[in-house]
Protein backbone atom coordinates (compact mmCIF):
# COMPACT_ATOMS: atom_id res chain seq x y z
CA UNK A 1 0.00 0.00 0.00
CA UNK A 2 1.22 3.44 -1.17
CA UNK A 3 0.53 7.10 0.19
CA UNK A 4 -1.95 7.04 -2.85
CA UNK A 5 -4.01 3.65 -1.99
CA UNK A 6 -4.01 4.98 2.06
CA UNK A 7 -5.28 8.14 1.14
CA UNK A 8 -8.20 6.80 -0.66
CA UNK A 9 -8.81 4.25 1.64
CA UNK A 10 -8.93 7.11 4.27
CA UNK A 11 -11.07 9.36 2.06
CA UNK A 12 -13.70 6.61 1.66
CA UNK A 13 -14.15 5.74 5.34
CA UNK A 14 -14.57 9.37 6.49
CA UNK A 15 -16.62 10.84 3.59
CA UNK A 16 -13.85 13.03 2.43
CA UNK A 17 -11.89 13.81 -0.71
CA UNK A 18 -8.81 12.04 -1.55
CA UNK A 19 -7.03 15.39 -1.98
CA UNK A 20 -7.71 16.15 1.69
CA UNK A 21 -6.97 13.15 2.82
CA UNK A 22 -3.55 13.64 1.54
CA UNK A 23 -3.37 17.25 3.07
CA UNK A 24 -4.08 15.62 6.24
CA UNK A 25 -1.47 12.43 5.71
CA UNK A 26 0.97 15.58 4.79
CA UNK A 27 0.30 16.95 7.82
CA UNK A 28 0.90 14.11 9.85
CA UNK A 29 3.90 12.64 8.42
CA UNK A 30 5.21 16.44 8.54
CA UNK A 31 4.68 16.67 12.30
CA UNK A 32 6.56 13.65 12.89
CA UNK A 33 9.16 14.50 10.33
CA UNK A 34 9.88 17.40 12.55
CA UNK A 35 9.76 15.81 15.54
CA UNK A 36 12.04 13.83 14.82
CA UNK A 37 14.47 16.17 13.35
CA UNK A 38 14.40 17.50 16.90
CA UNK A 39 15.45 14.53 18.04
CA UNK A 40 12.19 13.75 20.23
CA UNK A 41 10.52 10.77 20.28
CA UNK A 42 7.60 10.40 18.25
CA UNK A 43 4.92 7.51 19.68
CA UNK A 44 1.90 6.84 18.22
CA UNK A 45 -0.40 4.59 20.78
CA UNK A 46 -1.69 1.25 19.93
CA UNK A 47 0.64 1.57 16.10
CA UNK A 48 4.28 2.04 17.17
CA UNK A 49 7.15 4.59 18.08
CA UNK A 50 9.56 6.64 15.74
CA UNK A 51 13.06 7.64 17.68
CA UNK A 52 16.91 8.04 16.91
CA UNK A 53 19.12 5.65 16.98
CA UNK A 54 21.22 6.17 20.25
CA UNK A 55 25.21 5.50 20.33
CA UNK A 56 25.90 2.00 20.65
CA UNK A 57 28.99 -0.54 20.55
CA UNK A 58 29.15 -3.08 17.85
CA UNK A 59 32.30 -5.25 15.96
CA UNK A 60 34.52 -4.40 13.33
CA UNK A 61 33.90 -7.20 10.99
CA UNK A 62 37.15 -7.44 9.64
CA UNK A 63 39.16 -7.57 12.46
CA UNK A 64 36.68 -8.32 15.37
CA UNK A 65 37.79 -5.15 17.43
CA UNK A 66 35.26 -3.37 19.76
CA UNK A 67 33.91 -0.15 18.65
CA UNK A 68 31.11 2.26 19.34
CA UNK A 69 28.67 3.41 16.59
CA UNK A 70 28.16 6.65 16.18
CA UNK A 71 24.93 8.06 17.08
CA UNK A 72 22.38 8.75 14.52
CA UNK A 73 19.30 10.50 12.59
CA UNK A 74 18.33 7.11 10.90
CA UNK A 75 14.72 6.85 11.98
CA UNK A 76 13.83 3.62 13.53
CA UNK A 77 10.21 2.31 14.23
CA UNK A 78 8.93 -0.29 16.86
CA UNK A 79 5.81 -1.27 16.13
CA UNK A 80 3.19 -1.67 19.52
CA UNK A 81 2.35 -4.95 20.70
CA UNK A 82 -0.80 -4.45 19.26
CA UNK A 83 -0.08 -4.17 16.20
CA UNK A 84 2.77 -6.82 16.26
CA UNK A 85 -0.09 -9.35 17.37
CA UNK A 86 -2.42 -7.86 13.86
CA UNK A 87 0.65 -9.06 11.69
Amino acid sequence: MNTKDLAKSVAEKHGVTERQAREVMGSLLDGIAEAAAKGEEVSLPGFGKFKDMPERSGRNPSTGEAITIAASKKLTFTPAKALKDRL
